[in-house]
């Protein structure tokens, strides 16, 4: 996936009694453009980046007894 960035000087504001053009939008892109769009909007809100954001992983060593 590209690195998007979003645009913070692109607002409107609107009734919610009015129509919207967003349905037919969103139904013109492809099942994986909707999957990328929800992948964008999760990292925005969620303030992570999935390149850098990782698991810890740990190592522990264990001496065991033979028997």
């Amino acid at each position: 996936m590209d690195t998007q960035r979003l645009d913070r000087n692109a607002l409107s504001f609107g009734l919610l009694s009015e129509p919207s053009d967003e349905k037919a939008y969103w139904l013109s892109k492809t099942p994986m453009e909707r999957l990328e769009a929800l992948e964008l909007m999760s990292q925005i809100h969620y303030g992570y980046d999935p390149a850098t954001e990782r698991l810890q992983r740990v190592i522990e060593i264990v001496d065991r007894k033979k028997d």
